[in-house]
């Protein structure tokens, strides 16, 4: 009898060590996925405690600031994963009010179960509680009002279920549409919105506008990640996107703007297989204009300059202020100062962070991969608007880029908003990146 008493208790003793190991692989897993989806970011005010929310989003009909998501009364302490489940994949709160669609529920509606019960378990078990009352929206009525939002979810947001691979799919490209698509919701910020204010697709098989690029938002353009040449990633190789979402710079490439964010609090944590997974999706996806042709390096501005030439429009604002880091050839220094001929960034339609770059410069941060920091000044106090317009249209139209030009007035209008920003004096970004 007391043999059996012995082996009883040892038995049980095992099963709580398995159901505690599994415990703990599954809050793991949830920590991941969360990386994968970058929550930290935005639910992290500047100099806040992590996930408590409080950080000001700034969007078209006002400012949001974004939710205690920690596992305290203040936070989500009393959800339950129908609860949690509601807010992520649907978009309704516990109190039955739709969300404002600043929380990517649209695109979290294909995140899988699984995932979601990891997730669940992360946010109950794996965060600290902080207590932190929401703050309200600072949205002026009628704007303000909830009810409208459940007809916005009634008609963009898509039902919840995780989408199945296409017969014959490549797997890996599947596993990086999952990333892309859901939890890394990349659409969110690189697809254009209609006036309504939803995506215009949220998947690749939807509409060629998925990932084409957006409007301007605090100062930045979300490129196009599409396969175009010109302001896309058809110039990138599958090796260039790893490196650079994994350390945010590549040969040719450094992060910039609310990019920087997504490399420090999410990409560089997730791991190879899945980065590269991404970057093949990414790289599956065709071009929108089926004549673009890849770059041309055109050394004629070079020799120009080396000669001592600086009498192009903007020439000798590039050679003051420029060329000591991006070179007079337009090459830059591997890893360090972006190239910028033949660069994506500096070619698109909409010059807006090329503008906003100059007049207020940045950082690249450091990663675990890259842990060294550079710096571009803000020239913001040293270039007036026409010098500023001439640089930008120089750097836009020299060494085989390809881009319209913008003028004096573009640069103020920008120049007024980074004034009105509490952050200008900060350095928010570096250089450009392709």
């Amino acid at each position: 009898m007391k043999t059996l008493v012995i082996v009883t208790l040892a038995l049980l003793g095992s099963c709580s060590i398995s159901a505690s190991e599994d415990d703990q692989a599954l809050i793991r897993q949830g920590e991941y996925l969360s990386r994968a989806g970058d929550c930290v970011a935005c639910h992290t005010a500047k100099d806040g405690k992590p996930f408590a929310g409080g950080l000001p989003m700034e969007t078209p009909i006002g400012t949001i600031y974004s939710t205690n998501i920690t596992p305290d009364k203040t936070g989500v302490g009393d959800y339950s994963f129908e609860d949690f489940d509601k807010a992520v994949r649907h978009g309704v709160a516990k109190s039955g009010s739709t969300l404002y669609p600043a929380m990517p529920y649209p695109s979290y509606a294909r995140v899988t179960d699984t995932d979601m019960q990891a997730l669940y378990a992360y946010f109950m078990k794996g965060v600290a509680p902080v207590a932190q009352v929401n703050k309200d929206s600072d949205i002026p009525w009628p704007l303000s009002m909830r009810w409208p939002l459940a007809g916005w979810r009634w008609m963009f947001a898509p039902n919840v279920g995780a989408s199945q691979p296409a017969v014959g799919e490549d797997a890996v490209v599947g596993r990086g549409a999952y990333l892309v698509e859901g939890l890394g919701h990349c659409g969110a910020c690189h697809t254009p919105r209609a006036l309504t204010m939803q995506e215009k697709a949220l998947s690749a098989g939807e509409s060629s506008d998925f990932l084409s690029g957006s409007a301007p938002l605090e100062g930045w353009i979300a490129k196009s990640l599409r396969g175009d040449h010109k302001d896309g990633l058809g110039s990138w190789s599958e090796e260039q996107l790893v490196q650079f979402l994994k350390t945010g710079r590549s040969d040719r490439s450094a992060v910039f703007g609310g990019m920087s964010d997504v490399v420090v609090h999410s990409m560089q944590y997730m791991s190879d297989a899945d980065l590269s997974a991404i970057a093949r999706y990414l790289k599956s996806l065709p071009a929108n204009d089926p004549t673009d042709q890849p770059h041309a390096y055109d050394q004629q501005v070079a020799q120009a300059l080396w000669n001592g030439d600086d009498s192009k429009p903007g020439a000798s604002v590039y050679i003051d202020n420029c060329a000591a880091c991006h070179r007079t050839d337009g090459h830059g220094y591997t890893r360090v100062f972006p190239a910028l001929a033949g660069n994506p960034v500096l070619q698109s339609d909409d010059p807006t962070s090329l503008i906003h770059i100059v007049l207020k410069g940045g950082t690249l941060p450091a990663t675990h991969s890259a842990p060294s920091t550079f710096t571009m000044p803000a020239f913001a106090w040293r270039l007036s608007d026409k010098e500023v317009a001439e640089v930008v249209n120089f750097i836009r139209t020299s060494w085989g880029n390809r881009a319209s030009k913008v003028n004096a007035n573009d640069v103020e209008k920008l120049r007024k908003d980074d004034v009105s920003d509490s952050s200008v004096i900060e350095a928010g970004s570096v250089a450009v990146h392709n």
